[in-house]
């Protein structure tokens, strides 16, 4: 069973030998680069509506990933 998700969790990565701090919290997801407070943010509705809307030969039915080489359902 997933834990619920009440506090913000941070990370870090590195993207192209640059560090970048990932924020994920129960509003969404921010991505900034490391000591910088701007970044990119986008909240979960929003993660959610763009994926909605991509064709079905990326996404099968359930939002799931299709296999590559494998026909869209």
């Amino acid at each position: 069973m997933a834990t619920k998700l009440t506090h913000e969790i941070r990370r870090e990565i590195v993207i192209d030998d640059e560090a970048f701090t990932v924020v994920i919290s129960p509003d969404g997801l921010r991505l900034s680069r490391k000591r910088f407070r701007f970044g990119r943010e986008m909240s979960w509705h929003a993660l959610w509506q763009q994926g909605s809307s991509d064709d079905s030969s990326t996404y099968g039915s359930g939002g799931r990933p299709v296999p590559s080489g494998a026909p869209a359902v």
